[in-house]
């Protein structure tokens, strides 16, 4: 069993409560490394990409386009050999 980190939705400003997820920038099941851009999101006032806190392999959960999520929401994870 590997182990896992989970991908969540960052406090993207101190106004910010929600973000629109626009859309994930790697492929479902790809190695990404610390510091690659994994997905987008969208506030009021920005557009932003998202770094990968661990390397490893990416699961998409099922965070979809233009769909409004709280901060601190989990949308994917990145497993981590054991």
């Amino acid at each position: 069993m590997s182990d896992h980190v989970p991908v969540t939705i960052p406090k993207v400003s101190m106004a910010a409560e929600e973000v629109v997820f626009v859309e994930w920038l790697v492929a479902d099941g790809a190695t990404i490394n610390v510091g690659d851009a994994i997905y987008s999101v969208e506030t009021d006032k920005i557009e932003m990409e998202i770094e990968a806190a661990a390397g490893g392999i990416l699961r998409h959960g099922e965070a979809v386009g233009d769909e409004t999520y709280e901060v601190g929401a989990q949308i994917g994870r990145i497993e981590q050999p054991a």
